[in-house]
């Protein structure tokens, strides 16, 4: 299916709209897009708020799921990849570019990307913000922008490769997925800092995915506890 976009001026939330529209019965096909000048209630992951500025990029789509469709939790490893294929062409030093997990791209060690999936009645929406033109300031983290690529030509670009991408992950499997997003993240033995939903903090080393793309963190005793939701930090090794 050819990815359609709509663009608009202004909304609270391109994922709550998309969300709203599907609970009220409104088939939204897969492939269309909800791109947005300007969010007043943009929103990350764990509740968080996603702050934006003109001339970035604040978009959703749909995922109409399949009976036959891999676990939908691997989409976040698809939309990230998506993001990182459509980003890396533009970056001086691809090398700069990283996936970190469970779902943020990072440039020059630091955020300029988020993004955030949402279950709605048989379909997942994707919400991803990049820092393309600002990067506004977030306490406690670093952040970046991505200079020189206009947000509508960016839109366009990401379509397309999310559309591969999920024809990728339909045809091949989650696995193919997430050995690409490995090779793009964090090295084994990077020195990581998890803190649970349960505020839990762990220090340890990143031990690479399990098979359903849960975190391995391999502690300073040497057993590997398996992190399936939380907050990652790179730390000083």
């Amino acid at each position: 299916m050819t990815p359609t976009i709509e663009y608009i001026p202004e909304t609270g939330s391109t994922n709550a709209d998309l969300l709203a529209r599907i609970a009220g019965g409104e088939l939204v096909p897969e492939g269309h897009w909800l791109v947005a000048d300007r969010q007043t209630a943009g929103r990350g992951r764990q509740g968080r708020s996603w702050i934006d500025a003109p001339g970035n990029f604040m978009g959703s789509t749909v995922v109409r799921l399949h009976e036959r469709d891999p676990s939908p939790a691997t989409l976040s490893f698809v939309a990230a990849l998506a993001v990182y294929e459509t980003v890396v062409p533009h970056v001086g030093a691809p090398q700069s570019l990283m996936l970190k997990w469970p779902n943020d791209v990072l440039l020059a060690g630091a955020k300029f990307c988020g993004l955030l999936l949402e279950m709605a009645q048989g379909a997942v929406v994707i919400g991803i913000g990049v820092n393309l033109a600002a990067a506004p300031e977030i306490e406690g983290r670093k952040t970046d922008a991505l200079a020189g690529l206009s947000r509508d030509a960016f839109a366009e670009g990401l379509a397309a490769q999310l559309a591969l991408e999920l024809q990728r992950w339909r045809e091949f499997g989650p696995e193919p997925i997430m050995r690409r997003w490995q090779a793009a993240a964090h090295k084994p033995g990077t020195p990581l800092g998890v803190h649970g939903r349960e505020g839990e903090q762990l220090s340890g080393t990143f031990d690479g995915l399990d098979a359903a793309g849960a975190l391995r963190l391999k502690l300073p005793d040497g057993t590997v506890q398996v992190i399936h939701a939380g907050d990652v930090m790179l730390e000083d090794g």
